[in-house]
């Protein structure tokens, strides 16, 4: 242990390992993907909010997601292309940066969970009660579990964040892509028993809880569809479960690639790039599958499209 690195203020993060002559295809790779990322959902909550057609509860929840993405997307890959055109010994980040980061890169992945989880409930009363949908998901439900969704995640990244930060570092290379909670409490030289404690139950609790609602909502729906002979309730609830079961998936498979390599210690280049993944691919794929797909969007555009090609004519 050198004298230098305890409790440094600096810390140096790894970084990906990108080979010199890829460094500029793949900076502009991570460019396009976060500015598609940032236009398309910035957009698609810009417009649930300005289309009164649009303020129904499955788009308001909906915002929630795309919010998400935002947030775990502009925190973390701006700094990653900066990283990827400075040397090793350069990718530097204060201790107060990195807290920041940490803090919401877990806020992002676990509001991915908590909001899905909501949105799951929304599409079970739809489905399975609609004639008490109007009565049940009013404005005020929404704000509810909006907030549960945001505080739940907020209280849990919290506590895990604060149990890391009151540890004394004993090192500063970070050895990951960017911040996150395992990679800062790795720098202690104190004991991180009940870190890694709770850092187990919060993935668990987290994970159970996620999936188990997932199946829950689902095998009800599938119920309702199977005993029903009403073809429009069928395929409404076909198209907008599927989009959302498939956005979920993606989330929880990305996800369970990084925990799974972290048990090979020989794929750690690979387990680096699936960590950026879990934030690009979603957030690039999220608006498409989910928001794209949905009537009342295209409508929208559809108009105005239609809209913008009448001007011209209707002015000769």
């Amino acid at each position: 242990m050198e004298n230098y690195s305890y409790n440094s203020f600096m810390l140096q993060l790894e970084g990906l390992n990108v080979p010199e002559d890829s460094t500029y295809p793949v900076f502009f790779l991570f460019f396009f993907s976060y500015l598609f990322i940032m236009v398309v959902n910035v957009g698609i909550v810009v417009l649930v909010f300005l289309e009164k057609n649009l303020h129904q509860p499955m788009y308001l929840l909906f915002c929630n997601l795309t919010l998400s993405d935002i947030l775990g997307n502009s925190i973390m890959v701006p700094w990653l292309m900066v990283d990827i055109l400075l040397p090793p010994s350069k990718r530097l980040i204060s201790c107060y940066e990195c807290v920041f980061q940490a803090f919401t890169t877990h806020m992002f992945g676990t509001t991915s969970h908590t909001v899905l989880m909501i949105t799951a409930f929304d599409r079970y009363v739809a489905i399975c009660n609609p004639l008490c949908y109007a009565a049940v998901m009013t404005n005020r439900m929404v704000l509810k579990l909006t907030a549960s969704a945001w505080g739940v995640a907020f209280v849990l990244v919290g506590v895990l964040l604060g149990l890391t930060v009151r540890l004394n570092r004993c090192w500063s290379l970070i050895t990951n892509p960017y911040c996150n909670n395992a990679s800062l409490f790795k720098l202690s030289c104190e004991s991180v028993f009940i870190n890694n404690v709770y850092g187990l139950t919060f993935t668990r609790v987290l994970l159970t809880s996620s999936i188990g609602t997932m199946v829950l909502t689902y095998t009800r729906i599938t119920m309702v569809c199977l005993t029903s002979r009403n073809k429009s309730l069928n395929s409404k609830a076909l198209k907008t479960c599927s989009t959302h079961l498939v956005v979920y998936l993606i989330m929880v498979f990305n996800g369970m690639s990084i925990i799974t390599l972290h048990r090979f210690p020989q794929y750690s280049d690979h387990r680096k790039l699936c960590t950026v993944l879990f934030h690009i691919l979603p957030g690039s794929l999220n608006p498409i599958i989910y928001g794209m797909q949905s009537a009342e969007i295209k409508k929208f555009f559809s108009k105005l499209f239609e809209s913008k090609k009448v001007l011209p004519s209707s002015s000769s």
